[in-house]
């Protein structure tokens, strides 16, 4: 089954580890679908209806997106608010269409791991800064799965250090 990755960067061509992997994922069009939010909506008006058309096509969703401010970029916000609506996502008989659904984040961070942790700079761990992200999806009945990290991009933008986030994405990818 194809998995449907949505992906939100506000400057995918400036980005390196977010562009590399969507690079290595137009390799495989038979294993993925890319859907490049901030390329289809640059005025940030987003069509729902032909998102939830889409959404309702996979069993497998994957948002990958870059840590902004501890959260997500603005428009996969957006997103979210305006897709994930009563009558649709949830609510009423006719909701609940995302019900089921193996849902992921796969997010870059700019920091090491070690950084957010009770006693460290950022004082709390990438899994409690996501949890709205899964109360949102367990909310919609969808299957909300751990989400994968590659982190410390901020202090690391080698060649090596781009390429070696690989292997472990297209792997996180393969198990869900």
């Amino acid at each position: 089954m194809k998995i449907l990755v949505i992906v939100t960067h506000p400057d995918l061509e400036k980005s390196l580890i977010n562009k590399r992997w969507v690079a290595e994922l137009e390799k495989h069009p038979e294993r993925y679908t890319i859907h490049n939010l901030h390329q289809q909506y640059p005025d940030g008006v987003i069509d729902v209806l032909r998102e939830q058309e889409l959404v309702e096509k996979y069993g497998k969703i994957v948002f990958q997106f870059p840590v902004y401010w501890f959260s997500c970029p603005a428009l996969l916000k957006k997103w979210f608010d305006e897709v994930l609506i009563h009558g649709w996502a949830y609510g009423s008989k006719s909701g609940y269409k995302v019900s089921g659904k193996k849902i992921a984040l796969a997010m870059t961070v700019g920091v090491e791991e070690i950084e957010y942790n009770a006693g460290e700079k950022y004082k709390y761990t990438l899994a409690e800064l996501t949890r709205p992200f899964e109360l949102s999806f367990e909310y919609v009945k969808a299957d909300y799965q751990p989400f994968f990290a590659y982190y410390g991009i901020e202090l690391n933008s080698s060649t090596e250090h781009i390429e070696k986030s690989v292997q472990p994405y297209l792997a996180f990818l393969d198990t869900l």
